[in-house]
């Protein structure tokens, strides 16, 4: 078979979401970036919304949410990182124009995905109540904690394939179905969870089940599209999948460091909790809660545009291109920074309208003044999060999975808690040393990264003086 031959079956399915992956680095960022935007506002409202619900219950089950956040996390690390290295793989495969290693990537990913489910339902379902009362947690709180995280994890299966899905959707540059899928699990959530926490008077675990139906929806239309439609660039038969080990290793190289970064997050999470029980109790635990979300808010153009960087940079990297790979990388960080001032701006000025959505009722009033003080500190920080963020998606685009893992552990488990440590436990500041530590650990780790990110790229320049032919 001639090159010309070979090139043609391996584009011959061709698809919209393809094309615009490899178009203009710019071009594609902002197509593929904001589709997820869309998406992860309305994953965020959800978040925000449930958060209001639950809190009209009181503040400890406020706080037994933040505390199974964690936990959550821990679930969630394992199927993004699958994910982001399947769709790591993905997007290299199709910038190298290699449809065939493209299917491979994405049969790979689903079966991992079946093997981490497998995993959570072993080593995690049967122990969360005895894990949450080891952490310190009231034997009340460790009791809702269970008996929410147990419908949760339960699932797990579900949020996994969900999360899988969307990796292979946006491997292939097809953000615009992932945006489809987000939206209705997330907009399903939000009707339903006042008529099982309320309605149905199931409490907090009304919240768990609502998102397990809603998950259960989205999981049915992903479904439908990979198995039944089938009019993805990737296509795949599990059935005569052959376990490849240069794509097992290209996938993990990617998914094991990228699942490790978001456990580290949420051990992170778990000892700067830990600080705040030490030093404000669990209503402390509560205002954090709070804020946080809110500043999860702020993130959210963030990570619709890191999905981008990191799609944009792989294909970029498989064809050898690796001007357009730093054109991609810098575009991002550029549309980020302006995002994040503005955002900035918007939380500050809009506090204490913010903060009232988790003090609303008599049960959290209390703690309306501390949470608008501890979300202005927290805000700080959001501008400086593009350059040490989007380093870390351009080196999950080039398959430097390593490098992302080293930029998340230097920000999260040695400077975040070193100055959390230092601020809120050792100068005794209590919580507003717990807020200045994490703004301060947050900008020096991106500032690192970002000196970082721009050496890998000479590096790479160096290597691949010419886009590969």
């Amino acid at each position: 078979m001639t090159e010309n031959q070979e090139d043609k079956n391996n584009t011959a399915k061709s698809t919209q979401g393809v094309k615009t992956l490899l178009s203009t680095p710019e071009k594609a960022i902002r197509k593929l970036s904001g589709p997820m935007i869309i998406a992860m506002s309305v994953q965020t409202l959800y978040n925000i919304i449930d958060s209001i619900w639950v809190a009209g219950l009181g503040s400890d089950k406020l706080a037994a949410i933040g505390l199974f956040f964690p936990v959550f996390m821990i679930i969630i690390s394992l199927a993004s990182g699958i994910s982001i290295g399947g769709s790591s793989a993905i997007s290299r495969k199709i910038g190298a124009k290699d449809k065939q290693a493209a299917d491979s990537a994405a049969g790979h990913t689903l079966f991992m995905g079946a093997a981490a489910a497998i995993f959570i339902l072993i080593f995690i379902l049967p122990f969360l109540k005895t894990f949450f009362i080891a952490l310190g947690a009231e034997i009340s709180v460790a009791e809702l904690i269970a008996a929410y995280g147990k419908i949760i994890v339960g699932g797990s299966a579900i949020l996994i394939f969900n999360n899988i899905a969307g990796g292979i959707l946006r491997g292939e540059g097809d953000t615009k179905r992932v945006m489809y899928a987000m939206s209705l699990g997330s907009v399903l959530n939000i009707i339903l969870d006042p008529l099982f926490i309320y309605t149905f008077k199931m409490g907090i675990n009304g919240a768990a089940w609502a998102t397990l139906t809603s998950m259960s929806f989205t999981a049915a239309l992903n479904f439908y599209w990979l198995f039944i439609k089938k009019n993805t660039y990737t296509t795949f038969k599990l059935k005569t999948l052959k376990l490849n080990k240069k794509i097992t290793s290209e996938i993990l190289k990617v998914g094991i460091p990228a699942s490790l970064a978001q456990m580290s997050m949420a051990l992170a999470i778990f000892i700067i909790n830990y600080f705040i029980v030490i030093s404000a109790g669990t209503n402390g635990v509560a205002v954090f809660t709070g804020a946080w979300r809110i500043i999860m808010i702020g993130l959210v153009p963030l990570l619709g545009i890191s999905a981008g960087v990191t799609a944009v940079t792989g294909a970029a990297f498989g064809a050898r291109n690796i001007k357009k790979l730093k054109t991609g990388y810098f575009y991002g960080i550029k549309i980020g920074i302006i995002t994040e001032i503005l955002i900035t701006t918007f939380i500050i000025i809009l506090s204490p309208q913010l903060t009232y959505l988790f003090t609303h009722s008599g049960n959290t009033a209390h703690i309306s003044e501390i949470m608008q003080k501890t979300l202005i500190q927290l805000a700080l920080f959001l501008p400086f999060v593009p350059a040490g963020m989007f380093t870390s998606s351009m080196f999950q685009g080039i398959g430097k999975g390593e490098y992302s893992l080293a930029i998340t552990i230097m920000r999260t488990l040695v400077f975040q808690i070193l100055f959390v440590w230092l601020f809120g436990i050792k100068a005794d500041f209590g919580l507003s040393g717990i807020s200045a530590g994490i703004v301060t650990g947050n900008i020096t780790a991106s500032l690192i990264a970002f000196v970082w990110g721009q050496l890998t790229i000479k590096k790479l320049k160096i290597n691949y003086q010419k886009p590969k032919n």
